[in-house]
């Protein structure tokens, strides 16, 4: 089941197209994340999945309802963090939280419940008598989540939520998320660190000028961009003698081969990129074999989202 949709979803601002046919399949239970450069239509297309701003065209489903609906119960499904989050500083940390559980007409007793289970969530219970002035950024952020999860939402939207959060912050904001994935929460996310989105989705969209390049499972996605497997080795014998295999053998490319007394030569790790199938790398494997090369690993190294992300836009820089 789907927990979003969007068909041919277009968002405009007098002639500037934001966002343009946005078509969006996301299921339940899935960590969905949003990448694109600045201006791309990430943000733009939150507020919409949230409800915040109507669609100049199409259609947005949340769990197969069309947010036309009836916007009022469908948005107490979502919970939506912006990049920015204002808060209430003069409050302490539960009383913030009691009053937006109030807003959502939670009664007293489900408040201070939800309120403490909340709090042990992002780890916030010993700060529960804090005034909110007081916290660090990163507790900050997670105070905001904590915000967006108070009426229970079966969809959570977050724009950036790692933006501006020292390296321990962010670490603890990705165990949060997965937390939260694990509990079954759908989760669609925008963020610029790349290296965290690979590791926590299993779903992307590339958005470039406002349309989507390219979506789906990330192993489809690399599948679908034809990028040349890298592939790193590990060995007994001189990396010498695996060269003259590897620029004996079509469609391998060896760059920036360790030099002489380099760590790497030293270690005997040689990488290089092959555009052939698996087929080809395994009688790549048994050649080298053959040629009594002594192999410890011969493994293909994933193609990280950076490399993704550039092979897949124009290059510009998130």
């Amino acid at each position: 089941m789907l927990a979003v949709e969007t068909r041919h979803v277009s968002r405009r601002y007098g002639k500037v197209h934001a966002v343009q046919d946005l078509n969006l399949s996301i299921p339940k239970g899935s960590l969905f994340g949003l990448i694109g450069p600045n201006g791309a239509g990430k943000t733009t297309t939150l507020r919409m999945l949230a409800g915040l701003l109507a669609p100049s065209s199409g259609e947005i489903l949340i769990g197969g309802e069309p947010v036309g609906k009836d916007g009022g119960e469908l948005q107490r499904r979502i919970g939506y963090m912006p990049d920015f989050y204002g808060v209430y500083e003069d409050m302490v940390v539960w009383e913030y939280l009691d009053f937006f559980a109030r807003c959502h007409g939670l009664a007293s007793d489900r408040r201070k419940q939800v309120v403490d289970e909340l709090l042990d969530l992002v780890d916030l219970g010993e700060k529960r008598d804090a005034y909110v002035q007081t916290l660090s950024r990163g507790m900050r952020q997670r105070l905001c989540l904590a915000h967006a999860l108070v009426h229970e939402p079966e969809v959570l939207l977050l724009d950036e939520p790692a933006s501006g959060l020292d390296p321990r912050a962010r670490v603890e904001m990705r165990e949060l998320l997965r937390e939260l994935g694990a509990m079954g929460k759908t989760i669609v996310l925008s963020s610029h660190i790349l290296v965290e989105l690979a590791e926590l989705c299993d779903s992307i969209a590339i958005i470039e000028k406002g349309k989507v390049v390219t979506s789906g499972l990330l192993s489809e996605i690399r599948s679908r961009a034809q990028l040349a497997k890298r592939i790193r080795m590990r060995l007994l014998t001189p990396v010498a003698d695996a060269l003259r295999v590897l620029q004996a053998t079509p469609g391998v490319v060896v760059s920036n081969a360790p030099g002489e007394g380099s760590p790497d030569e030293a270690n005997g790790v040689l990488e290089f990129e092959f555009s052939g199938n698996d087929e080809a790398a395994a009688e790549l494997l048994e050649t080298l074999i053959a040629q009594k090369v002594r192999l410890v690993t011969f493994e293909e190294v994933p193609t990280g989202l950076e490399e993704l992300f550039l092979q897949l836009t124009q290059g510009e820089v998130v």
